[in-house]
């Protein structure tokens, strides 16, 4: 259950209401008038309480669990405990997402300027701006209805903010032009000079980074997690990307539509990244590349090459996922072989 101290909880709902919410079904049997009062794990949920489960390593814990209702597959269903009110849904992760933003849906926006912020007299801010203490909003920046821009967070100087954005604390943000409901965590770094140098015996020559950076709708960036602006064409996050914390993306660098980018993820300059691209945990992706769409990048490989739409790469340097399993696997044989 999650702590009242830091989440503030709707509801209750009705299994009927909860079911046209997520798009499930009800088993037969259910009672859709049953109240649900929150959400909870497979083995802590009790009474008037609703779990889910996507994954077969925790049908265990579902077969004991006291949970009064469930989201399942419909291949788990026959596993349900006796009494439990199943939900039924082809995707019962999904389904419970939209459960849980039920119980606990974002904050109302909510006007409101700390006396510590400083905002510019020439800034513009929309309705139900939240704006906490220490926060900086530079000249012309605007900021559309409803953002929350949190403790110690800078806007710099002409950024533009969509509606309901939230800027952590202590992040910044400059040169940027940012969409409707992105959410920049804390300590995030956006905007800020790439590493461009004309380099050579007499010294390392800055070069000026004079394009920005570009963030379209629905997007996220986690905590720690840097952007740089472009050199000179703009550095484009595309709209619903999910940018997990402590990842660098590099001047210029363009990503697509819902591109997954986990932690502690490189991606080197002028890259270019297609749709609903996947860089699993400590990938390196080297500069001047393109990634089509769907591509897959396994954790920890070195990319130095293009890659298709739709292929699956690991190791590195990184190649086909099957040819990099396989000779992982001979080495494997070998090594044993030599120490036996």
């Amino acid at each position: 259950m999650a702590d009242p101290r830091f989440f503030r909880r709707a509801g209750p709902f009705s299994l009927d209401q909860l079911a046209k919410l997520c798009g499930a079904e009800l088993s037969a049997g259910a009672d859709g008038s049953l109240v649900i009062s929150d959400v909870a794990p497979l083995d802590k949920a009790g009474e008037g309480q609703i779990s889910f489960l996507d994954n077969k390593k925790y049908v265990e814990s579902f077969t004991r669990s006291r949970a009064a209702a469930c989201l399942v597959h419909p291949t788990m269903a026959p596993r349900a405990p006796t009494g439990m009110a199943l939900l039924v849904s082809p995707d019962p992760y999904r389904a419970y997402a939209l459960v849980a933003q039920a119980f606990y849906p974002a904050p109302a926006a909510e006007a409101w300027i700390a006396p510590t912020a400083f905002i510019d007299p020439s800034a513009v801010l929309g309705e139900g701006v939240w704006v906490e203490p220490g926060a900086y909003v530079g000249a012309n920046a605007q900021i559309g209805d409803g953002c929350r821009i949190g403790p110690n967070a800078v806007i710099g100087e002409g950024v533009v903010l969509g509606q309901t954005c939230v800027i952590g604390a202590c992040a910044s943000v400059s040169h940027a032009l940012v969409g409707n409901r992105v959410a920049i965590y804390s300590g995030a770094r956006i905007g800020q000079d790439g590493f461009g140098f004309s380099m050579g015996p007499m010294g390392h020559l800055k070069v000026p980074q004079l394009g920005r950076v570009v963030i379209h709708d629905d997007v996220e960036i986690g905590a720690n997690a840097t952007i740089d602006r472009g050199a000179g064409p703009d550095t484009v996050i595309g709209a619903g990307s999910k940018i997990d914390n402590l990842v660098q993306i590099a001047h210029n660098v363009q990503l697509g539509r819902g591109c997954i980018i986990v932690s502690q993820v490189g991606i080197s300059g002028s890259t270019k990244m297609g749709d609903f691209v996947v860089a699993a945990g400590q990938a390196g992706i080297t500069g001047h590349l393109s990634i089509g769409s769907g591509a897959q990048v396994a954790a920890q490989s070195g990319v130095m090459r293009d890659i298709g739409p739709g292929e699956k790469v690991g190791g590195s340097p990184a190649q086909p996922i099957t040819e990099w399993l396989r000779q992982t696997a001979i080495l494997s044989k070998m090594a044993r072989k030599k120490s036996s």
